[in-house]
């Protein structure tokens, strides 16, 4: 068993803008109205890359800052994890519209945005910071392993470790075989050191096969159907009601338990 601190978490989302205002519509106490994600470029950027960056990009540095920022750290001071199902799916398809013409040229500015870890490198850059980021992708189960990685990383290397989950709509012909309905991220501060001085405990275990019978998906945990990252929600969820609840996330073989003990 591996046990965690969560000392800062944040949520960007259709209806969901910013930890306070979710904090309200997960509790119970503010329905949730579906509504279009706002997100501003990343200040930590020099203008010209803020101009290029993608809305996968702007939304993984808008949430990597929150969470940092709630849990009173320095991004100099944090370890990172990148997770994400699809990538900066839009910056491909533009790639291969171009390929997929006579004499098709790729702007290798429009390259190096598309690869998979092109928000963990300008999150770092942007802030000057040199501890390490990972980037990862696991298909529909990218945020359990994400929060897996994150933990395992916290607790090897007693640092807090920011993971952040993000996917968004691909346009195209991709899109319309990997479908991604809406625009959805969070970001967990994790912390092994003084884990219970934090938002929550974590109290988290690996098991084979499924972890549990999936609950109906109405109001703001049909978003879950609708995005990889947004599978998160009954974490969050736990987190806000500050209530002690069994979390179970589904990975690519087995799954990820997690006893959710508010502090």
């Amino acid at each position: 068993m591996m046990r965690i601190g969560v000392r800062g978490v944040t949520v960007r989302g259709p209806g969901l803008s910013g930890w306070a205002q979710a904090l309200r519509v997960l509790r119970g106490e503010e329905d949730w109205v579906p509504g279009p994600v706002h997100l501003p470029p990343p200040d930590c950027l020099p203008p010209n890359e803020r101009r290029r960056s993608g809305a996968v990009t702007r939304l993984a540095l808008l949430l990597a800052d929150e969470a940092c920022a709630q849990a009173g750290l320095a991004v100099s001071d944090v370890r990172g994890v990148f997770a994400s199902s699809n990538g900066d799916g839009a910056g491909m398809d533009d790639i291969l519209a171009s390929l997929s013409v006579p004499d098709g040229e790729v702007s290798p500015t429009r390259f190096h945005n598309s690869v998979h870890n092109a928000a963990a490198g300008y999150w770092t850059i942007g802030h000057g910071a040199i501890t390490p980021v990972v980037a990862l992708g696991c298909f529909d189960w990218s945020f359990g392993h994400g929060l897996l990685k994150a933990a395992a990383e916290c607790l090897v290397e007693r640092k807090p470790v920011v993971l952040v989950a993000y996917d968004a709509p691909i346009p195209g012909p991709i899109g319309r075989v990997r479908v991604t309905k809406d625009i959805f991220g969070c970001a967990l501060v994790l912390d092994a050191e003084d884990a219970a001085s934090g938002l929550a405990v974590l109290d988290m275990s690996c098991g084979v096969g499924p972890g549990e019978p999936e609950a109906e998906r109405q109001g703001v945990y049909g978003l879950i159907d609708g995005n990889p990252a947004a599978k998160a929600l009954p974490l969050l969820a736990a987190l806000a009601r500050g209530q002690n609840r069994r979390v179970a996330l589904d990975g690519a073989s087995g799954h990820l338990s997690i006893e959710v003990r508010p502090c």
